[in-house]
C-alpha cells in the first residue's frame, strides 16, 4: 500500500526508540547515581522496604553512638573512682601505722592526721568534681531516690538498677520466709566442775580457755568477751539477770558462713557439755542461717541478713534488721534517679538499661554500723589523735570495698552490656545494610551491560526512523 498520510513503519520505529532512550536515560542515571531506585516509579516496593532499612540504619548507627558515649561516662567515673581508691589504701596505711602508739610519738600521729584530713577533703573533692559533658558522676546525681525506707526493718539499701518506664515509682515489697540466724550453743551451768581446756572458734578465729574447777560462768563470759574481736564470738548469760543461769556462746556473724564451735580438747580433766538454742541436743558446733525473703513476690536466698534481687527491672541488696523474718513485711518506693541508657535502635524498656552510681563523698562512704569516713577527720569520732585507730580501720575497709564494688559493678556493666551491645549492633548494622544495599543500589555490570543494549537500540532505532520517513517519498515515482 502507497500512502503519505499516515507513515505507520515512521511510527513503529519512533515507539521503539522512544522506549530505548527511556531505557538509555534510565540506565545512565543509575550509573551515575550508582542507585537503582531513585524514585518511587523505578521500584514502589522496593522503595518502601528500602526506606524502612534506611531509617533502621540511622538507628542502629546512633544506638552504636549512645554504646559508645555511654562507655565514656563509665570509664570517667571508674578512672575517678580508681583515684579514690588509692586515697583510700593511704588513709588504711596511715592509720596502721597510728595504731603502733607504742613506738610512735604523739607529733608524728599528729601529722598522719592531717595527711588524713587532706585525703578525706581530696575523696570529697573527687566525688563533687568528676564530671561528663557538665553531668556530675559521683556526687550523688545518678543514685536512686527512694522513699519509705522502714529503718527498723531494712538496716540498709543499695539500688544499683531500677527501670521504672513510664510509671512515677517503682514499689518493692519485701516479705519475710526465714530470719538470719547466728551459730548458737549454750553452756547450762553455773560453773565447770572440773578443769578444762576449752577451744572457742568461729569463721573468724580461734582461741583456747584454761578453766579451773569451779570456774564461774560469769567469769567465763568476760574471758571470751575479752578476745570478741579476734574470735568472732560473744558471750551472753542465759538469763540476762541471772549469773548463775549457764552461758550462751554466739558467732557475730549471720549466715551459712557463720559458726560457733566449743569443745574441751583432750587434755581437759572434766568434759564440757554444749547444747544448741533449743537446750535440748547436745554439740559441739552449730551454724548460722541464711535470710529467706521474697522481693516482688520472687524468692530469694540471701547472704546473712543480706539479700540481693537482680532482675531486668530491679537490681538492689538489702541489710534486713536481725529480727526479720517470718510475718515481716516492708514496703518502700523507688521514685526516680539512676543513669538510664539508651542501647538499642528503638526507644523501650527492652532496648534500655538503667545504673544507680552513688555518692562517694566522705560522709557517705561507710555505713551506720561502722561509722563514716568524715568521722576519722580531725574532731571526729573515730580520729587518730583520738586513739581510735580500731574503728577508723573499720570504717575504710568498709570504704574500700564499697569502692571496690561500685567499680566492679561499672566495669562489668561496660563489659558485658555496653561493649557486647556494640558487638552486637555493629553486625547488625552491617547485615542491614547489606539488605538495603540489595534493593536500592545499582549493580554496574548489569547496568552498562544495559547501557550497552540501550545504545545500539537507540542506534538501530534512529536509522530505522530515518529509513521509514524515506518510504513515502517512493510515492512520487508513481506521479511521473
Amino acid at each position: 500500500m502507497a500512502r503519505i498520510n499516515t507513515n505507520i513503519p515512521a511510527l513503529t520505529a519512533q515507539a521503539n526508540l522512544a522506549r530505548s532512550t527511556r531505557d538509555m536515560n534510565s540506565t545512565l542515571q543509575r550509573l551515575s547515581s550508582g542507585l537503582r531506585i531513585n524514585r518511587g516509579a523505578d521500584d514502589p516496593a522496593g522503595l518502601i522496604a528500602s526506606e524502612t532499612l534506611r531509617a533502621e540504619m540511622a538507628s542502629i548507627s546512633q544506638a552504636i553512638d549512645n554504646s559508645q558515649r555511654a562507655s565514656n561516662v563509665i570509664a570517667t567515673a571508674e578512672g575517678a573512682l580508681a583515684e579514690v581508691a588509692n586515697l583510700l589504701i593511704n588513709i588504711k596505711e596511715l592509720t596502721v601505722e597510728a595504731a603502733n602508739s607504742g613506738a610512735i610519738s604523739r607529733e608524728e600521729i599528729e601529722a598522719n592526721q592531717l595527711q588524713v584530713d587532706s585525703a578525706i577533703d581530696s575523696i570529697t573533692r573527687i566525688a563533687n568534681a568528676t564530671t561528663f559533658a557538665g553531668l556530675h558522676l559521683l556526687n550523688g546525681n545518678l543514685d536512686y531516690i527512694t522513699s519509705g525506707v522502714a529503718t527498723s526493718a531494712v538496716v540498709a539499701l543499695d539500688v544499683y538498677s531500677a527501670m521504672l518506664a513510664d510509671q512515677s515509682y517503682l514499689a518493692v515489697n519485701v516479705s519475710g520466709v526465714l530470719s538470719a540466724q547466728r551459730g548458737h550453743l549454750q553452756f547450762q551451768t553455773s560453773q565447770v566442775d572440773n578443769s578444762i581446756t576449752l577451744e572457742v572458734a568461729s569463721n573468724r578465729g580461734v582461741e583456747v580457755f584454761s578453766f579451773v574447777s569451779g570456774f564461774r560462768s560469769e567469769n567465763m563470759v568476760s574471758a571470751i568477751n575479752a578476745v570478741t574481736n579476734a574470735i568472732g564470738v560473744s558471750a551472753t548469760f542465759i538469763n540476762a539477770g541471772n549469773h548463775d543461769s549457764g552461758v550462751i556462746f554466739r558467732s557475730l556473724d549471720y549466715g551459712s558462713d557463720a559458726y560457733v564451735s566449743v569443745r574441751a580438747l583432750p587434755s581437759s580433766s572434766g568434759t564440757f557439755t554444749a547444747y544448741d538454742s533449743t537446750g535440748a541436743t547436745a554439740m559441739q558446733r552449730d551454724t548460722g542461717r541464711d535470710v529467706v525473703a521474697t522481693i516482688n513476690g520472687a524468692t530469694t536466698v540471701g547472704s546473712g541478713h543480706e539479700i540481693t534481687l537482680n532482675t531486668g527491672s530491679l537490681d538492689l541488696r538489702l541489710k534486713l534488721a536481725a529480727q526479720f523474718g517470718a510475718g515481716n513485711s516492708t514496703t518502700f518506693n523507688v521514685t526516680g534517679g539512676g543513669a538510664m541508657f539508651q542501647l538499642g535502635p528503638h526507644i523501650n524498656t527492652s532496648e534500655q538499661t538503667s545504673l544507680g552510681i552513688t555518692s562517694v563523698a566522705a560522709s557517705r562512704l561507710g555505713s551506720t554500723s561502722t561509722g563514716f569516713l568524715n568521722e576519722i577527720s580531725t574532731g571526729g569520732a573515730s580520729s587518730l589523735v583520738a586513739g581510735e585507730s580500731s574503728s577508723a580501720s573499720d570504717i575504710i575497709e568498709e570504704a574500700i570495698s564499697q569502692i571496690s564494688v561500685l567499680r566492679g559493678r561499672l566495669g562489668a556493666f561496660e563489659k558485658n552490656t555496653l561493649d557486647t551491645n556494640m558487638n552486637s549492633l555493629r553486625i547488625t548494622l552491617e547485615n542491614v545494610t547489606s539488605s538495603e544495599s540489595a534493593i536500592r543500589d545499582a549493580d554496574f555490570a548489569v547496568e552498562t551491560a544495559n547501557l550497552t543494549r540501550s545504545q545500539i537500540l537507540v542506534n538501530a532505532g534512529t536509522s530505522v526512523l530515518a529509513l521509514a520517513n524515506q518510504t513515502p517519498q517512493s510515492v512520487l515515482a508513481l506521479l511521473q
